[in-house]
């Protein structure tokens, strides 16, 4: 079916039809399975599933490490960690302004580069200056983690979920972007309420806070940030120059995985150039930078292996099938619901986010054909549910490092946040009613 610039793969209704099966000694070693007819997937087809599946991820699994790669460059030249350092020192005295700014700043960077392992050095200096505020730990963690992971959460240009997911879908990349940018703005505003809220309560009386027995000492910070200098500015400007070029040549020009990791290549030189790095030291950080990538990028290929093995076996369309037969006794509202529940429970098994699109959205997808709605909505229940999840999930390792870094108990984490997921989960489900009763 051809959709705009796409052609789009969608299931005929009530074309579901069972398949007579079939079993063979044969059959558990190799292939054995006549035409018309399903079969278990054997050893030689179980163990060649990941490479396939890498092989048919491929685009999204380079596009991953080339992100990964640039984002090693700029922390290298050190203009992100120098560039919020700036902030903290320039509004330093001001606390609900910095608030604002920080949170806002940081929010950005992880709905539209899917920021986030990036901010996990900068821990340190965030409680340093929530110390100097009057604040706790928890408000300190908060600035940094709770922002990035809303921005996550609401993605807009998330090249690691909305992208990956959108490709998957079928979607055009970037498209639904304004609905997105209000769900943004509505999700920060609930942020920083309840973030703002608990800051001014803390500073009022100490036993307010989630630690009141905290004696909130800091060890010297380690961390060295060299002073925010033209070529970070210049570095920073050109990036998001070159970020909005990116945007407008993925509507206009109908740019792809492709050529947006060339745009993102372009950002590393131009970075690589202004800051005056040696190409040894890029190379080396552009090096790192896939390597922190190495995860994300293998899951999404196994991720793609599993759904080879369900497509070989004949099992995809029978689970879109029952499912559909399930929520189709529901109405159209309560199963966009039910598909941001199921995100949000799968990303405690699956804490990634390119890893679980891989994993779902070949389900989702479809799923919303059958179900009447938008794949549109299948994409950004994902994205809700993938995202804010990683808030509260043990399983999250950028969760874990930066309790760690804090020294903020998990349990006493999950006193603070639980009411605000709560909140942000309900935004996410009032947006997704919004959605499905415009047909976006």
């Amino acid at each position: 079916m051809q959709v705009g610039q796409l052609e789009r793969s969608v299931i005929i209704p009530n074309s579901y039809e069972q398949v007579p099966k079939h079993y063979s000694l044969h059959g558990i070693l190799s292939p054995d399975a006549p035409e018309g007819r399903a079969s278990p997937v054997g050893l030689q087809g179980f163990l060649s599933a990941i490479p396939r599946g890498m092989e048919a991820a491929a685009d999204i699994i380079f596009f991953i490490f080339v992100v990964g790669g640039v984002f090693g460059i700029l922390s290298r030249t050190g203009a992100i960690v120098s560039g919020i350092h700036h902030l903290l020192n320039r509004f330093r005295n001001s606390g609900p302004m910095l608030t604002i700014i920080l949170m806002s700043a940081i929010a950005v960077g992880g709905s539209t580069l899917g920021m986030g392992e990036e901010f996990i050095p900068l821990v340190p200096i965030f409680l340093i200056v929530s110390k100097e505020m009057g604040y706790d730990r928890v408000f300190g963690l908060a600035l940094v983690f709770v922002a990035a992971e809303t921005g996550f959460a609401a993605a807009t240009t998330n090249p690691f979920t909305v992208n990956v997911a959108q490709s998957i879908a079928e979607l055009p990349l970037n498209s639904l972007m304004g609905f997105r940018l209000i769900f943004l703005v509505c999700s920060l505003a609930v942020v920083l309420t309840y973030v703002l809220r608990y800051g001014a309560r803390v500073r009022l009386d100490r036993a307010n806070s989630v630690m009141p027995d905290d004696a909130f000492e800091l060890a010297e910070s380690s961390v060295e940030i060299e002073a925010f200098n033209s070529r970070h500015r210049l570095i920073l400007i050109s990036c998001v120059a070159i970020f909005a070029f990116i945007l407008y040549a993925v509507q206009a020009h109908g740019w792809w995985m492709a050529e947006m990791g060339g745009g993102f290549l372009l950002m590393g030189f131009v970075a690589v150039w202004i800051s005056g790095i040696s190409i040894a030291d890029a190379a080396r950080a552009m090096a790192r930078g896939m390597e922190d990538m190495v995860v994300a990028a293998l899951v999404v290929g196994f991720a793609r292996g599993v759904q080879v093995v369900l497509s070989d076996a004949m099992v995809l369309d029978s689970i879109v099938f029952y499912a559909a037969l399930f929520l189709e006794n529901f109405s159209t509202y309560v199963a966009a619901a039910g598909m941001f529940f199921f995100q949000t429970i799968l990303n405690f098994f699956i804490p990634s986010g390119s890893g679980q699109a891989a994993v779902t959205m070949p389900i989702m997808a479809p799923l919303a054909d059958v179900l009447g709605l938008s794949r549109q909505v299948a994409v950004f229940a994902f994205t809700c549910g993938d995202g804010f999840s990683n808030t509260i999930i043990p399983t999250s390792g950028i969760l874990m490092a930066m309790l760690g870094l804090s020294g903020i108990p998990y349990e006493k984490w999950l006193k603070f946040m639980i009411p605000l997921f709560l909140r942000l989960a309900l935004l996410a489900v009032v947006f997704l009613t919004i959605a499905v009763a415009l047909d976006l």
